[in-house]
């Protein structure tokens, strides 16, 4: 067996894991590969590409471009045009990322509207939004309705996208810790997407119909950019955490991106069902049908 097999393996064993990429100063650590990934030198660039390769397994023959500055613009490289169809049919929300589908059903009729992170470690979807107004309105309209977890790992194409045609109203982020959120920290820290630093983008399809989604952070990729905010939102943000604005997008359309890799929870209300490849383990890609309209 070669070394990175020999790594990977040992990178595998959940209680060393855990303890690698929690029980770690995870803020420090996040400044520091932010710095760090955009440091443009070829001898940083290729030995930090070369120690990344060793821990996963990154495809690069969909990147539109193979030449990068530094490893930051790798993690955030654009694809070539037509390297992801979307899925043309009306009623269809799609994917908005490359992802590994994690926890998803439906969300609970409960008051809090209850969802799981993983099996036996629940969390309400009012803790997760705040208290706020719009937070409280969101819950009651997604209340009986659909939820599903897709985690992005660290070699994925680290964008996301429109899942349908809608309207982005309102971005509310919320600072909070940067725990790992792979299956491991999952199962072992309670109400973890609660307590990581998140986005709730309020958004409404074309017919009206409310739809959330949620990009979460982790440790060392605390930080999101979206195309209708134009600031980094990170632990260094200091401005208004609740951000009003009025972006259209078409069904594919990029909405923005991760500095790494972490979670997109997406949150339909009633009348929307998982379609049948949307189970816990399943790979999916960006475009590929996610959630279907019940006739």
């Amino acid at each position: 067996m070669n070394i990175s097999r020999q790594l990977q393996r040992i990178a595998l064993n959940e209680d060393i894991n855990f303890l690698l990429t929690n029980r770690v100063p995870r803020a420090a650590l996040t400044r520091f590969m932010g710095w760090f990934s955009r440091i443009r030198h070829p001898w940083v660039r290729d030995a930090s590409m070369a120690v990344w390769r060793t821990f996963t397994d990154i495809d690069l023959s969909e990147a539109k471009t193979t030449s990068f500055h530094s490893l930051h613009d790798c993690f955030v490289r654009e694809l070539k045009a037509g390297a992801r169809p979307i899925d043309p049919r009306d009623g269809v929300l799609s994917s908005p990322c490359d992802a590994i589908v994690g926890a998803c059903g439906r969300i609970g009729h409960d008051p809090g509207a209850q969802v799981f992170q993983a099996k036996g470690f629940p969390y309400l979807l009012a803790d997760l939004l705040g208290s706020d107004a719009r937070a409280t309105g969101m819950v009651n309209a997604l209340r009986g309705g659909s939820y599903v977890t897709l985690r992005l790992t660290s070699s994925m194409y680290h964008r996301f996208h429109a899942p349908a045609a809608l309207t982005l109203e309102h971005v509310t982020y919320i600072s909070g810790d940067t725990w790992n959120v792979n299956p491991i920290a999952l199962k072992r820290i309670e109400k973890l997407f609660c307590k990581n630093e998140r986005a709730a983008l309020h958004t409404r399809l074309s017919n009206g119909t409310p739809l959330l989604i949620v990009p979460v952070a982790a440790i060392l990729v605390a930080s999101m950019r979206l195309r209708a905010v134009h600031v980094a939102l990170n632990a260094q943000y200091r401005g208004p955490h609740q951000l009003p604005c009025h972006a259209r997008y078409d069904k594919g359309d990029e909405m923005g991106w991760f500095e790494h890799g972490s979670t997109i929870l997406v949150f339909t209300p009633p009348g929307f069902e998982l379609c049948d490849g949307t189970v816990t383990g399943q790979h999916i890609r960006m475009g590929e049908a996610l959630m279907t309209h019940a006739a």
